[in-house]
């Protein structure tokens, strides 16, 4: 059985002769030619070049063409900050302040942005690997329509649900478009990439993103291709209605435990794939760390309708030696054998924390947001984003500071706050929002409060 075939019967729910691996390369393919993200991300023969390396390394049974959530969102008019090492940052959103409305956007073709050289990418692709799964990602409806409207859209979420449902069903069409774009050109699977789900519940999943998603879900079955819902952050309380979007497979990182997805998975008929760790595992670990957590994972995930894959998009600067250590372990069962030998064998040491015990300041507040990375994470860069802004109103009695867990002192800071979750923002050592960024409304008025506390001591 080729890889492609192997990556489809997982999909569909069946039990493979081994666990298909798919590494989640997006601009880590431009640190394999030592070229920057944006240099990447701009230029169709850079993307063919670094996946090729990245398929030569890795050995994949399935690799996404792009993983950059921006791509709709810059052919829509939304203004890009780009980055050297991250996918490209959101920074303007055409839909704020009633400037443009909904029919004022011109409809998404193949013609549009970057979408041209996506397709040659593809095209490409599926000529020189044809028994590799290619992944066409696309941003899913309520990111996009984050990124279209800004953080606006929570409040209108409340107020004007007409409004909310009309942006959502736009959305889902530009992923009809996208899903076609990418299904017609040469790709086996489209994944629907859908972050920001993580910052609304279950209740709110359910009245604005479960109809728009079956559209688009629905359409690309009627398509002929296979599908993946991609989640990331604390959604493990949307898992559920997610399963009921009629997506093939459902993709989680490791703030959702596996077992639980498998459970859920299962019960519904919906495979499943993750969901090795980015950081403190594929970025800061090294080759035996990487082959056990592969391990952990293949044991919980088993060889019936599971994809072993990294929590989301792998790291620009992650060791090429670490996903290929993980790789292995999931194509050999002498590499399996070795890594149970080494995880008996080792027990990391502890992270060391930070001493807080003179953290808090008498005449000002402290704000630290613990993040993946605000550039290339989106529900990251929305909360960051919105604490700097709030902040501002308060001069500098508040400070911000954002520490990403892509670096030790960022994993020392999340483990001496007590934060399981990313995004999560604390207050002067006090976790306040967990994965769910909050309004500017709500935030102010939990600074203002707890700057009128420190007045009264």
């Amino acid at each position: 059985m080729n890889s492609k075939q192997l990556v489809l019967d997982a999909i569909s729910g069946k039990k493979t002769e081994r666990t298909p691996w798919v590494p989640f390369c997006g601009v880590h393919a431009a640190s394999l030619l030592g070229v920057s993200a944006e240099e990447y991300l701009k230029s169709a023969d850079l993307m063919i070049a670094g996946l090729n390396k990245a398929i030569a390394l890795y050995k994949p049974d399935g690799i996404p063409v792009i993983f950059d959530l921006q791509l709709e969102a810059e052919a829509f008019g939304c203004g890009l900050h780009w980055n050297m090492d991250n996918p490209p940052s959101v920074v303007s959103h055409p839909l704020a302040g009633e400037k443009t409305r909904i029919d004022d956007l011109t409809r998404l073709s193949e013609t549009a942005g970057r979408i041209p050289q996506v397709i040659k990418v593809i095209q490409t692709l599926r000529k020189q690997h044809p028994d590799i799964a290619l992944y066409g990602l696309i941003t899913g409806p309520f990111t996009l329509a984050l990124h279209l409207l800004g953080t606006d859209i929570f409040m209108q979420m409340f107020d004007d649900t007409d409004a909310v449902h009309r942006l959502l069903d736009f959305c889902a069409e530009t992923g009809k478009v996208m899903s076609r774009i990418m299904l017609e050109n040469g790709c086996d699977v489209v994944a629907v990439v859908d972050p920001m789900t993580s910052q609304i519940g279950p209740d709110q999943f359910e009245e604005f993103c479960t109809d728009p998603m079956r559209k688009l879900f629905d359409y690309i079955c009627e398509k002929g291709g296979k599908s993946s819902l991609f989640v990331c952050g604390h959604a493990q309380k949307n898992i559920e209605v997610m399963c009921d979007v009629h997506c093939d497979n459902i993709s989680i990182d490791e703030n959702i435990p596996l077992d639980y997805v498998r459970d859920i998975c299962r019960e519904k008929g919906v495979s499943f794939g993750g969901n090795m760790q980015l950081t403190v595992v594929m970025l800061l670990g090294d080759e035996a760390t990487n082959k056990i957590n592969a391990l952990e994972c293949l044991d919980i995930g088993g060889d019936t309708g599971f994809i072993l894959s990294p929590g989301c998009d792998i790291p620009f600067a992650v060791p090429p030696e670490n996903i290929i250590a993980a790789g292995a372990v999931a194509q050999s069962r002498d590499e399996q054998e070795i890594a149970r030998q080494l995880a008996s064998a080792a027990r990391g040491p502890e992270v060391e924390k930070f001493d807080l015990v003179d953290y808090v300041e008498a005449d000002k507040l402290k704000i630290d947001v613990i993040t993946l990375d605000s550039l290339g994470c989106a529900p990251c860069q929305y909360m960051v984003a919105a604490a700097e802004q709030v902040a501002r109103e308060f001069g500098p009695k508040v400070v911000v500071r954002e520490h990403k867990v892509k670096t030790a002192e960022g994993i020392r800071m999340m483990v001496s706050l007590g934060v399981s979750n990313v995004p999560t923002l604390c207050m002067d050592k006090e976790i306040v929002f967990v994965s769910s960024i909050p309004g500017n409304k709500a935030l102010a008025d939990a600074m203002r409060e707890r700057l009128r506390q420190k007045l009264k001591k």
